[in-house]
């Protein structure tokens, strides 16, 4: 049986991905990004700012473009990555996410409860149909991913290739939860992390560049 490999092993390189455009929440004016009842909502359109960082640096390029935040990388096993600098406790992360082209051996989603570089937790979906919850703890730690058998699973709820995902990342209490297209796909628990900023991440698990665009950006209270 096909057993995906696992991102950010042993033998890989994690990698922080900085900017500086990103101003202070006290210093961006109106907060314009928590309406329709969520404390975070964002479809990377107009003048909005909501804190996002982006860069193109070590062959990733992080940037809004076409009304969407747009994530590209080539370099296998490098996860990259954009944060808002906010912070929250418990949070349901709604996000639409579109494989816009590149091999469909990836990974991306988004993070909950991100402390810094090297401590936080992602929930992640490939373009060949696969998904895994996984944890950052200290910066000589490889991820650990939480599904079971430590190992990326498969969902025929994924959409393949590219194609649109609506993806669910909860984490409420110990309890971390991943849906996908509105179909429930684990639970997990951990007590790591209890709160910490969101965000958003792309990576390439073999040779080749993979882009993938997100939209409709949302963090809800429980």
């Amino acid at each position: 049986m096909y057993v995906k490999l696992a991102i950010l092993g042993m033998s890989f390189l994690m990698v922080l991905a900085t900017g500086c455009d990103a101003l202070p929440l006290g210093e961006r004016g109106p907060d314009l990004c928590d309406s329709g009842g969520a404390m975070l909502a964002d479809d990377f359109e107009g003048e909005q700012d909501c804190g996002w960082i982006q860069y193109n640096q070590g062959g990733a390029v992080v940037a809004i473009e076409d009304g969407a935040m747009h994530i590209s990388t080539g370099s296998p096993g490098e996860i990259w990555w954009t944060n808002p600098e906010r912070i929250f406790d418990d949070s349901i992360i709604n996000v639409r996410a579109t494989q816009v082209s590149g091999i469909d051996d990836n990974a991306y989603g988004v993070i909950c409860r991100y402390q810094d570089e090297s401590n936080f937790y992602l929930f992640l979906i490939s373009g060949d149909g696969y998904y895994a919850i996984g944890k950052y703890s200290g910066a000589d730690n490889p991820v650990t991913y939480l599904t079971p058998d430590g190992q990326y699973q498969a969902s025929e709820f994924i959409n393949q290739g590219a194609a649109t995902n609506n993806i669910q990342a909860s984490c409420i209490g110990n309890e971390l939860s991943l849906a996908v297209n509105g179909q429930p796909l684990i639970t997990v628990t951990d007590t790591s992390f209890a709160s910490g900023d969101v965000g958003m991440a792309v990576s390439t698990l073999q040779q080749g560049t993979v882009e993938v665009a997100f939209d409709e950006f949302r963090v809800f209270a429980p």
